[in-house]
């Protein structure tokens, strides 16, 4: 499936590798005090968490082992942390913001 003007982008599963779309960056803003996520006409201001997880975005990390290392870092359950971690991602993706680096 392939993405366009009136299509959503393809749901993410636990293989999908993400990455910040090349319009994208993920930044830390002095003036703000915190992480924003900048892309074109936007400006996004993610948690704590979500700062966590798109640092390991890099278009090389599949979710699964993303959610993985999470996981271990914050000793909580690997279902529950890869569940969540599809979950934000996809919101993400459905807002132009990161791609499945594999299509």
């Amino acid at each position: 499936m392939t993405e366009g003007p009136d299509r959503s982008p393809p749901r993410l599963d636990s293989a999908a590798v993400p990455r910040l779309r090349p319009h994208v960056r993920l930044q830390y803003s002095d003036a703000r005090k915190q992480w924003i996520i900048q892309a074109p006409e936007r400006v996004l201001m993610p948690d704590d968490i979500a700062v966590a997880v798109l640092k390991r975005c890099d278009g090389v990390a599949s979710i699964a082992i993303i959610a993985r290392a999470l996981a271990e870092e914050y000793e909580a359950p690997p279902d529950v942390v890869e569940a969540d971690v599809r979950d934000m991602l996809q919101d993400l993706a459905d807002k132009g913001v990161i791609a499945d680096a594999r299509t």
